[in-house]
């Protein structure tokens, strides 16, 4: 279908019944009434609550019957908040069947006194199902021919539940089956992120950044020409606003850019939602819903050619943990591949990665939540050698922080790196360790945690990142669409 836009809109932005008026006014307004699919994620908090749910239910916890009235009361007030007596019954009957349809799976959970990972990712799936129920009706009341469908109908997956892998050829089949005809019906899809199903129709879940994964699969399989991620952010900034007063909203990155900032911690689409795109070249833009007249950032597979860095971001719960060997007759090597092995067993995340050339001693950043699971695999992966005295025990520092300064124009910048570094001891930061990829797209350093603000506000003003560097350097402002 030709000029398809993919609205996705984020928890905050479906986070209230205001919030999912003007989710509604946005989509109902899209530019010259284009084809439009909408994703949504759950109401802000929904799936903590549904998650907590669980886990109190598996822990035979009294707290679960107050939960679920907890998610009744949500979900009742902004029904009876956004649609008229006369139209309240019927989504009136469908939260209700969602709700008793999450406290079957809550119950079962209890009695068993454990959580199946399938029975989890068919309960969680209930927050989108219970939004987009609330978003369509609202629409219908407006005039809009609206229907919601859950991402388990279109979105074809693995069977790794808690973070399954969509099967695109399948999904492609589905969707276009599913959604093409509700498109030429002028009939507004709005479909659930985060969930999916394997093709014999177990739910599943997407993991991190699910919703926004949701909406890149679509827009890929349905060849949309456009994607706009709506949020309560004004798009991705050169640093995280909190920590730097001047940071400033970029008007334009590239999908490699908003992948490292992303696994470097910025509040940006996570790499894999990117991978879809990119592959087939389908701009995204990054949009505040509370304040729709900013023109956001644009994510491109080339941008205008700048010199130098475009953003710093950081990570405060991280854990850098440091491996030796006892003696040069030691294969480093082969230790260094058999702890990275043993890490994707544990599907940690490698942040960082520093070695050095002699010793052979080397050192990683991981998520400190990901660390106890890491560090059961890489015992039981180097058991030998650590009984025996072949490798030192290993060191776990849990009092650093990540710095990444990223950007695909420091290719071969001259005196960047010492600028960065200069800057940094400006602060009496200490750095801990440094990793530069090979693309010299990201500049990845350790430093103490008490000192990680002061060296993101060093390094951003010595880069010049904020709103008068960008004023200086010119850079054009866009609009979607443009």
């Amino acid at each position: 279908m030709k000029d398809l836009l993919v609205m996705k809109f984020g928890g905050t932005s479906m986070g209230s019944a205001d919030r999912i008026r003007a989710a509604a006014s946005l989509a109902a307004g899209r530019p010259e009434k284009r084809p439009t699919v909408v994703v949504v994620s759950a109401m802000s908090k929904v799936t903590d609550l549904l998650l907590e749910t669980l886990d109190h239910a598996e822990h035979g916890r009294p707290e679960v019957e107050s939960n679920l009235r907890k998610l009744h009361q949500r979900h009742f007030d902004a029904c009876e908040q956004l649609l008229p007596v006369s139209r309240r019954a019927t989504t009136f009957g469908a939260i209700e069947s969602l709700i008793a349809e999450f406290r079957r799976i809550a119950h079962g959970i209890l009695m068993l006194g454990e959580k199946p990972p399938k029975s989890v990712d068919e309960a969680v799936a209930i927050g989108e199902r219970l939004s987009a129920r609330l978003l369509a009706a609202y629409l219908e009341t407006q005039g809009i021919a609206a229907t919601d469908i859950s991402g388990s109908e279109v979105i074809v997956t693995d069977a790794n539940f808690g973070g399954a892998e969509p099967l695109l050829a399948p999904t492609r089949e589905r969707a276009r089956e599913k959604i093409l005809p509700l498109l030429e019906s002028g009939i507004l899809p709005i479909v659930t992120g985060f969930n999916g199903a394997t093709m014999d129709g177990r739910p599943t879940t997407l993991g991190r950044g699910g919703s926004d994964f949701s909406a890149s699969i679509l827009a890929a399989v349905l060849d949309a020409s456009e994607v706009w991620i709506w949020s309560d952010v004004d798009g991705i900034m050169t640093a995280d606003p909190r920590l730097v007063n001047d940071a400033a909203v970029l008007d334009e990155v590239t999908y490699s850019e908003a992948a490292e900032l992303a696994y470097a911690g910025a509040k940006v689409l996570h790499p894999r939602t990117l991978a879809p795109l990119a592959e087939k070249q389908i701009p995204v833009w990054s949009k505040n819903s509370f304040s729709p007249e900013k023109p956001g950032t644009k994510i491109v597979a080339r941008a205008n050619t700048w010199r130098g860095p475009r953003a710093v971001t950081s990570m405060a719960n991280v854990a850098l943990v440091s491996l030796e060997p006892a003696a040069a007759s030691v294969n480093g090597t082969e230790i260094m591949g058999r702890a990275l092995d043993a890490l994707a067993r544990a599907k940690a995340e490698v942040l960082a990665f520093s070695s050095s050339s002699y010793r052979q001693s080397f050192c990683f950043l991981i998520r400190k939540d990901e660390l106890p699971a890491a560090m059961e695999c890489l015992q039981a992966s180097l058991a030998l050698e650590l009984a025996h005295g072949y490798v030192h025990p290993m060191d776990v520092d849990t009092d650093v922080g990540l710095l990444a300064i990223v950007g695909e124009g420091m290719r071969g910048t001259p005196g960047l790196a010492g600028r960065i570094f200069t800057a940094i001891s400006r602060e009496n930061i200490n750095i801990i360790a440094i990793a530069q990829g090979s693309s010299e797209l990201t500049i990845s350093i350790a430093v103490a945690r008490s000192g990680l603000e002061k060296a993101v506000q060093a390094v951003h003003a010595e880069c010049e990142l904020g709103k008068q560097g960008m004023a200086l350097a010119g850079y054009p402002l866009r609009v979607p669409g443009g």
